[in-house]
């Protein structure tokens, strides 16, 4: 038997928080899941808090992530940062294709299929989001899209790496709008994801882990977090809250 799957929250600030209200709302999460065992997590900040998390964060098992990052190791490249740069402040993963990159600054499936290995390469743990738009859904193209978004974004990672990306699944037409998955809804398209994981490698299947992102609260997370594909959450507006997110990783605990 594999052994199971580790639950991971992460929380994606997005461009929110300062640097104080980064020591801030650190030190209001770290006791409230001081007693939380069994279930990773990470919080995704600005560029600008990254040093400031990962500060607060000492002596604790906190993952601290980026959201972004540049596929080459330095350049022209104005206004981008390099995985090696990450890892110079300490931090240990990055987000990337997050359907906000990929809708407001043309975030490509060809440019992740570089990004992923060098995070990978650079010992960062990517955070890989796919997810299909309300008219794909409508169309009944969600297993279309998912299927070329994971391909493309996985296909310069060895099997071997495989179970080392996380994969989040965020239905775009559920970020930031209110609607949400249902839990089947959730498990149905995750699971597909795990079976496109599973034709390059089944061992990788089994080991890979695959959130659930889009409107994920605290009167939810447990829901669909109970489902059996579901290995966690990206979390977003409710991440901006100590406690919601607090409430959220208990759920993932239970």
């Amino acid at each position: 038997m594999p052994e199971p799957r580790r639950p991971y929250i992460a929380g994606n600030w997005k461009m929110h928080k300062t640097v104080s209200e980064t020591w801030d709302f650190i030190g209001e999460l770290r006791p409230a899941i001081e007693g939380v065992a069994g279930v990773d997590v990470g919080l995704c900040v600005p560029y600008t808090a990254l040093t400031a998390a990962v500060a607060a964060a000492d002596g604790s098992d906190l993952i601290v992530c980026a959201q972004n990052m540049h596929q080459e190791e330095s350049g022209a490249y104005t206004g981008e940062v390099s995985a090696s740069m990450l890892t110079d402040l300490h931090v240990r993963g990055v987000v990337l294709g997050h359907s906000e990159r990929r809708q407001f600054f043309n975030e490509s499936d060809r440019a992740l299929a570089e990004k992923v290995p060098a995070a990978l390469a650079a010992g960062l743990q990517p955070i890989l989001c796919v997810g299909e738009t309300d008219e794909e859904r409508e169309r009944d193209e969600t297993q279309r899209k998912l299927r070329h978004q994971v391909q493309e974004a996985l296909e310069r990672v060895s099997d071997e790496q495989l179970p080392d990306v996380v994969i989040a699944y965020e239905p775009i037409w559920a970020i930031g709008t209110g609607k949400v998955a249902t839990p089947d809804q959730a498990q149905e398209a995750i699971a597909f994801i795990r079976a496109l994981v599973g034709d390059r490698s089944k061992d990788a299947a089994e080991r890979v882990r695959i959130q659930y992102g889009g409107s994920v609260k605290p009167g939810n997370a447990a829901e669909i977090l109970s489902q059996p594909d579901v290995d966690g959450a990206l979390v977003g507006g409710a991440s901006l809250d100590a406690g919601d997110l607090a409430q959220i990783v208990a759920a993932a605990a239970q």
